[in-house]
């Protein structure tokens, strides 16, 4: 299962396109609201619908937490202790821990970047401390997937998609999306 951490605030395209492009190649997925209420406010005014919150989810079935950016959203997961300790739990286990925006910089603040590759929105590098930022569009350095921001959400989602269920799945799902 794959964890999609919803923050009000957040970019609503690199939230829903991993949502939607995981679903695509029958990833269990779950958009997690880290608020109390399962609406969630995006970046720019949408308001859409998570499966559950926080509370409701078992962590320990979970192979993958993505946090998507937005200003907004990366302050309020940032703000959230419960984001950042399980986000430290998946990096200790192994478990993929991705984000996409401005949301690297969670990681990085809370030293989940350390001695690693990564890329993030242009103006948040400083904050990913410890790592060594490259200009990719997408990165990935073991557990830790990044990516740079709405315009490379797509790839970043199908990345992901290709470390869960291989390069058939992702390749398909792509092309079936005309990524290809």
């Amino acid at each position: 299962m794959v964890i999609v951490f919803l923050a009000n605030g957040c970019e609503e395209i690199e939230a829903l396109s991993v949502i939607d492009t995981l679903r695509r190649g029958n990833v269990e997925v779950k958009g997690v609201s880290i608020s109390d209420s399962l609406v969630v406010k995006g970046a720019h005014g949408i308001d859409f619908m998570a499966d559950c919150t926080f509370q409701d989810i078992n962590f320990d079935k979970a192979e993958m937490v993505v946090l998507p950016g937005g200003l907004g959203g990366r302050d309020n997961l940032m703000a959230d202790k419960n984001v950042v300790t399980v986000c430290k739990k998946f990096n200790e286990l192994g478990k993929y821990v991705t984000a996409i925006c401005a949301s690297p910089s969670v990681l990085g603040e809370n030293g989940i970047l350390q001695g690693r590759k990564a890329t993030c929105y242009p103006g948040f590098e400083k904050q990913c401390k410890g790592a060594e930022m490259l200009e990719d569009r997408v990165v990935k350095d073991g557990n830790i997937i990044t990516s740079k921001g709405p315009g490379t959400a797509f790839e970043f989602a199908i990345e992901l998609l290709r470390e869960l269920k291989g390069d058939k799945e992702a390749d398909s799902v792509a092309e079936g999306l005309l990524l290809n």
